[in-house]
């Protein structure tokens, strides 16, 4: 029997899904600690079900995820709405050091992922989706590149691009405090605070209203609207693929900018978060929800291997190379921990490393100040021409 879910019941299943997610994280301690998406969590959770049902020839699910675009693109929005160069100012020339190290480590986990999927002889794109999409991207560039690849015809892009975003957010919880750990006592490194300062540099604490919302909306709409029709002339134009989604970001980096030079106080992130963190948790617990989980079976000991050696690496690097750059005192093992964190999973993760660093052993301003705005939204500037230069490379 075959189960045919229409537009509005698919999104009202993203939304259920998403709150069960939201649900047992909240339950669960361990998905607490290693910082696991609540929309992955409950799409997953779907995935399995679905899964089950079709090799029991119970049931088989089709779902229609027309709306997921917009949830992307809307998220990929806001990402770029929050890249104010004006932060760069603020980090120094650790943030640049920072910001430049992420964009190396793109390439380097791009290489690391297209290099082992020839060794094992798979697609050398779907190496690359066990590469900096689903290391430094995390869960949200995964799905979004992994549904560009599988319209290209590359299959299990997304299913693969989920598995190694979830293993990399586990990996990155796991090895991030004992790296810094060891910097920590090989170094004898103490902190030069005494009292931890840790304030969001975007923060706002006026109310939203009604009309801050709508402002955040037409802003919003309006770089979607000219990012995606600029993305399809230039793939028209060139013949080089640029998904909508980039399209509409790099708009909002301008946007954003420019707004900051005429008029500081339109642009409230306060809302532009809200909206944020809405439309990335339907988005992905739509796509999660809609992966065909039988498709990647044969592929799983390659990507955990792949996985494993992009660990392996960011660790040393993080060692011997990034906490040299940074300083090689406590502020740069800090850093460490956050650049493990989101190099391998998300922004949360970078916190949460840190978070159980400075708990224990003292604050870090520094770090505070230059890993969040980095994770959060600059890396992309490096990350997504890297991603998509390698697609047209390879495609």
């Amino acid at each position: 029997m075959t189960l045919a879910l229409n537009q509005v019941t698919t999104i009202f299943l993203a939304v259920a899904l998403l709150a069960l997610g939201t649900v047992i994280v909240k339950k669960v301690g361990l998905l607490q600690k290693f910082c696991i998406p609540a929309p992955v969590i409950g799409g997953l959770l779907f995935a399995i079900l679905a899964t089950a049902l079709k090799s029991a020839g119970l049931v088989e699910f089709t779902l229609d995820t027309s709306l997921q675009s917009l949830f992307m693109i809307t998220f990929f929005t806001t990402v770029g709405l929050g890249a104010s160069f004006q932060l760069i100012k603020l980090g120094g020339k650790l943030l640049v050091i920072y910001w430049l190290a992420c964009g190396f480590l793109a390439l380097a986990q791009n290489v690391i992922g297209v290099s082992l999927a020839s060794l094992f002889g798979i697609h050398p794109l779907i190496g690359m989706m066990a590469g900096a999409v689903s290391m430094e991207g995390g869960h949200g560039a995964a799905t979004a590149f992994g549904q560009t690849l599988e319209d290209m015809g590359i299959h299990s892009a997304l299913s693969i691009g989920v598995a190694a975003a979830t293993f990399g957010l586990i990996a990155g919880g796991l090895v991030g405090g004992p790296t810094v750990k060891y910097l920590l006592s090989k170094y004898d490194l103490k902190p030069t605070e005494t009292v931890e300062e840790t304030k969001n540099v975007e923060e706002n604490v006026q109310p939203i209203t009604t009309n801050t919302f709508f402002i955040q909306v037409l802003l919003i709409t309006f770089c979607m609207a000219l990012g995606t029709y600029l993305g399809e002339l230039f793939t028209s134009a060139t013949g080089f693929v640029l998904p909508g989604y980039v399209g509409a970001m790099f708009v909002a980096v301008i946007v954003r900018n420019i707004m900051d030079k005429l008029n500081p106080n339109a642009i409230d992130m306060k809302s532009i978060n809200l909206i944020s963190d809405v439309t990335l948790g339907i988005f992905l617990s739509m796509a999660l929800m809609s992966i065909k989980l039988w498709e990647v079976a044969d592929l799983a000991l390659p990507i955990l291997v792949i996985v494993f050696i992009q660990v392996v690496f960011i660790v040393l690097f993080g060692i011997f190379i990034l906490f040299r750059l940074l300083g090689k005192n406590y502020d740069a093992a800090v850093m460490v921990a956050g650049f493990t964190g989101h190099g391998l999973g998300a922004t949360p993760n970078a916190m949460a490393n840190m978070s159980a660093v400075t708990e224990r052993f003292g604050p870090s301003r520094k770090a505070y100040l230059v890993v969040p705005i980095v994770g959060a939204f600059l890396i992309d500037l490096f990350a997504m021409p890297i991603i998509i230069t390698t697609i047209n490379l390879l495609k």
